[in-house]
């Protein structure tokens, strides 16, 4: 990438993060366009170069987000199956990356899942859009492991996969919110059973 294009990249990120700390804070309609550039360290017209508004940044801020966590659970099912991993520990480290992912961007994600039950916003079906495909990640990941004999083929996979997700995303709200106290192991680990007595229990 040239130099231009690692620039915008870089300020495109700066507004973002300046932007989910904001609305995280005081609200979406609460929060202005100086107040974003200000916390970001660039100009006004900084922010209406790279957004057309206010709203067009923040409906690239969840789908950009959602896409790094598609992404990361993508990843951990991958490495799970270069080392030879069974799909429910693949479903395992999905669970990890998750929990990773909301620790590093935990305004995001208390975003997300605040904004996921609103049906009047302008970015409603952006937000279902990036929400399908993580959870086609993990539905990929379901589907194959009811092939392998993992798991009980009566299995529910688009509803089981949704619950997943959910189920990593509320959690780790919980978690960061009411028992900061626990570590991400106690919290995976926690989880984890969850999954190997609920999920894997299902096929035997």
């Amino acid at each position: 990438m040239d130099s231009s294009g690692t620039r915008r990249q870089n300020t495109r990120r700066k507004l973002f993060e300046a932007a989910v700390t904001l609305i995280a804070e005081q609200g979406f309609s609460s929060t202005t366009v100086d107040e974003i550039a200000e916390r970001a360290g660039v100009a006004k017209g900084t922010v209406y170069y790279n957004f057309a508004s206010k709203t067009v940044l923040f409906e690239e801020l969840l789908r950009h987000g959602i896409e790094l966590l598609t992404d990361s659970l993508q990843a951990a099912a991958d490495e799970t199956a270069e080392r030879g991993g069974s799909q429910v520990d693949a479903l395992d480290a999905m669970i990890r990356a998750g929990l990773d992912f909301i620790t590093r961007y935990p305004s995001l994600t208390q975003l997300y899942v605040a904004e996921l039950w609103r049906t009047n916003r302008a970015w409603q079906s952006t937000l279902m859009q990036v929400r399908q495909k993580a959870i086609a990640v993990i539905e990929s990941v379901l589907t194959e492991a009811v092939a392998a004999g993992e798991l009980s083929t009566e299995l529910d996979i688009p509803l089981t996969a949704s619950a997943l997700f959910g189920m990593v995303l509320v959690a780790a709200l919980d978690w960061q919110s009411f028992q900061p106290e626990r570590s991400i192991d106690e919290v995976h680990s926690a989880l984890s059973r969850l999954l190997q007595g609920r999920v894997s229990g299902a096929g035997r």
